[in-house]
């Protein structure tokens, strides 16, 4: 099993042209301008990438373009999930066969939602691959609630599920609920890297965000890493102004492409329908927010 997938990997948008078809220039245009402000894994077809919104042969295409253009250079997670679990491991094969170094697999929306039952499904998925598994604890998406309990029995239980993207707030109790049960999976945070210093202080191995100043979290993460405490505490608590304002409910998707338009990394902010737009009052609260935390050029690498 990799041990590759540790820090700060960035959840990647899916840019779409005016007519909502996949811009795979601006992919790759992406993907190159995530590597350079340094992130140090990139997950894709996640929730925040939009990835219910293609068809399988589309999630395939973005996979192959986004591993074609990393090339090796940093580790990839791919989102796998699906309603269908045939369909969840006929992408987690393809995702291993296209040289990704794990998938990312919330479970389905499903009718017997206990202990038992999530554990048999991970374990007919890591009976059919033989990469890493993150497993994905996110009850928005599917209704499925996964308890510490089930959680130390797949990280016991399955020696290709040993990571954890933890979405289940309160996120720093229940990260400490399951190392009461299991030390064997390295746990990642998320919700847009606010509690990014919290998570990293109750154990966590790094988080999985599609935050779009990836630079202030990994500068964050390696302050924390090398004992700089004081450091990451000033880094976060300077942006956290931003990470707060891009992680607004309902519309915290289109914010986020909207730093990513002003970043220079896609064409076109819109995501693709359906979703929740933001009015010209936004538009000028980013502006006045990247003002106020002190970004005079947002295309450029912060030198944090």
């Amino acid at each position: 099993m990799s041990s590759r997938i540790t820090g700060i990997f960035n959840i990647l948008a899916t840019p779409f042209g005016a007519d909502y078809a996949v811009d795979y220039d601006s992919l790759r245009k992406l993907v190159r301008f995530q590597m350079e402000i340094g992130a140090q894994g990139l997950t894709i077809l996640g929730v925040m990438g939009e990835a219910a919104k293609l068809s399988v042969d589309e999630r395939k295409a973005v996979m192959d373009t986004v591993i074609e253009t990393v090339a090796g250079a940093i580790p990839i997670v791919v989102g796998a999930s699906h309603s269908r679990l045939e369909t969840c491991i006929e992408l987690s094969a393809a995702a291993f066969a296209a040289g990704a170094d794990g998938v990312m697999i919330a479970p389905p929306p499903m009718e017997d939602k206990s202990d038992p039952a999530i554990l048999a499904l991970y374990s007919r998925i890591a009976d059919s691959i033989d990469g890493a598994i993150v497993v994905q604890d996110f009850p928005p998406v599917n209704d499925v609630f996964m308890t510490p309990e089930v959680m130390g029995q797949i990280a016991d239980s399955i020696p290709n599920a040993r990571y954890l993207k933890l979405e289940d707030p309160p996120l720093m109790q229940k990260i400490d609920a399951i190392r009461q049960r299991t030390d064997k999976f390295e746990i990642f945070g998320g919700l847009g890297g606010m509690f990014l210093l919290e998570e990293l202080n109750r154990g966590a191995s790094g988080t999985m965000t599609g935050f779009a100043f990836t630079e202030i979290l990994v500068a964050v993460y390696d302050a924390f890493k090398a004992g700089r405490r004081r450091d990451a505490e000033a880094i976060f608590d300077k942006y956290l102004p931003l990470i707060r304002y891009e992680n607004q409910p309902l519309i915290n998707l289109t914010i986020r492409k909207a730093f990513l338009r002003r970043r220079g990394a896609i064409a076109k902010a819109t995501p693709r329908p359906p979703f929740n737009p933001v009015d010209a009052g936004t538009e000028a609260e980013i502006t006045w927010l990247l003002g106020r935390v002190g970004i005079d050029d947002p295309t450029v690498k912060l030198p944090l």
